[in-house]
């Protein structure tokens, strides 16, 4: 196995790489990245100027103990997915430090707002052994964190009732909410467009936003849906397309026509819906949303479900009926807020973007010195 030597003294360890992250790895302090795989929407465009590397578990570990690192960025302890990875890189790390290497600040940022122990079917014995195992190790990774960031306040409530309490864990609450999007000064908003942007997935709840808009249009002739992104409905997106006149559907765009539709659209739709083992943390569509000045109607699911009502959007209990969502479509249509209002009410620095910088706080001094 060929062992690729990274530069940077900062690195992150990913479950997953997507779009996202990559957009972010721009904007922050350079760090080498270090991913298991690729996600659905990984735009390989934006790899350009980055420092990534692709691997398993040990690769993983390999590379950062032989590595430079001293501050490490790693998935939550509540991502299952990530926790034997994670957990074998802090091992090969502790190795390393009883060998003379040096310490290294690990840190992690929070969004998980529901129990994935509880989630998950114990059927056999093996899938509870697992379980036991799991919580082990989500245990284990929590102790070694130096600093964590909830991103929501739904997150901070819900690692406080799973995991043990830990004496030396610096922890902060930075809302994940974004900061007005540059193009905003680019203004082409179409009051009576609705927006759906992300995965055609029953578990985002396009099935019901497809059954809600023939009541929008009945009460609204003039209101416009626009499908954006890809998924299992593609073929469900094309045929509404197809049937009604007033639906358009654009499937997996660049970014910069991403950006363009939700300049032009007055309401983002996405009324996500909990599954057995899965629920909305953030809803990266809400915060693209928010960041255009999009009104948002959504459902309890996200864990920016309390913030997004206190500022009037709409959010839904994740059981709605169709009706129930189409008159939260016409009301927001109706209520036509501008864009500058929306963005007026979000943070000046986009609050990833904030936890990262409280995250490497203290490497950044030490560097500084």
């Amino acid at each position: 196995m060929a062992i690729i030597q990274i530069n940077q003294q900062r690195a992150r360890l990913y479950e997953s790489l997507r779009t996202a992250h990559l957009e972010r790895a721009h904007q922050l302090a350079p760090a080498a990245i270090i991913f298991r795989r690729r996600r659905y929407d990984f735009d390989a465009d934006l790899t350009h100027g980055l420092e990534l590397v692709e691997a398993g578990p040990l690769k993983a570990a390999i590379v950062l103990a032989r590595s430079r690192v001293r501050a490490l960025e790693v998935n939550e302890p509540l991502l299952l997915s990530s926790l034997p990875a994670t957990a074998v890189v802090l091992l090969m790390l502790g190795l390393r430090r009883l060998f003379g290497g040096q310490r290294v600040m690990v840190v992690s940022y929070a969004i998980a707002n529901s129990d994935p122990f509880k989630e998950r079917l114990h059927l056999t014995w093996k899938s509870s052994v697992r379980n036991i195992i799991e919580r082990k190790l989500a245990v284990l990774v929590w102790k070694r964190l130096d600093r964590v960031a909830f991103g929501t306040q739904t997150a901070l409530e819900t690692y406080y009732e799973l995991l043990p309490a830990s004496e030396h864990l610096e922890k902060v609450l930075i809302p994940a909410l974004p900061s007005a999007c540059s193009c905003q000064h680019q203004e082409n908003r179409e009051t009576n467009r609705v927006i759906y942007l992300g995965d055609f997935s029953a578990r985002k709840g396009f099935p019901l936003v497809l059954a809600a808009w023939p009541a929008v249009l009945h009460t609204n002739p003039s209101a416009r849906l626009t499908i954006i992104g890809k998924g299992a409905l593609v073929q469900d997106a094309l045929s509404s397309a197809a049937a009604d006149s007033s639906i358009e559907v654009v499937v997996d765009p660049p970014r910069q026509e991403i950006h363009r539709q939700l300049r032009r659209a007055q309401v983002l739709v996405l009324p996500s819906q909990s599954t057995p083992i899965w629920r909305e943390q953030v809803g990266l569509p809400i915060v693209e949303g928010l960041a255009h000045g999009c009104s948002i109607v959504t459902t309890t699911e996200t864990g920016l479900a309390s913030w997004l009502a206190r500022q009037h959007h709409s959010v839904l209990p994740s059981e709605c009926s169709s009706d129930a969502l189409a008159k939260a479509i016409e009301h927001q249509l109706e209520v036509a807020a501008p864009a500058r209002d929306i963005t007026a009410t979000l943070p000046e620095q986009d609050g990833r973007l904030a936890a990262d910088v409280w995250l490497f706080e203290a490497d950044t001094r030490a560097r500084a010195k």
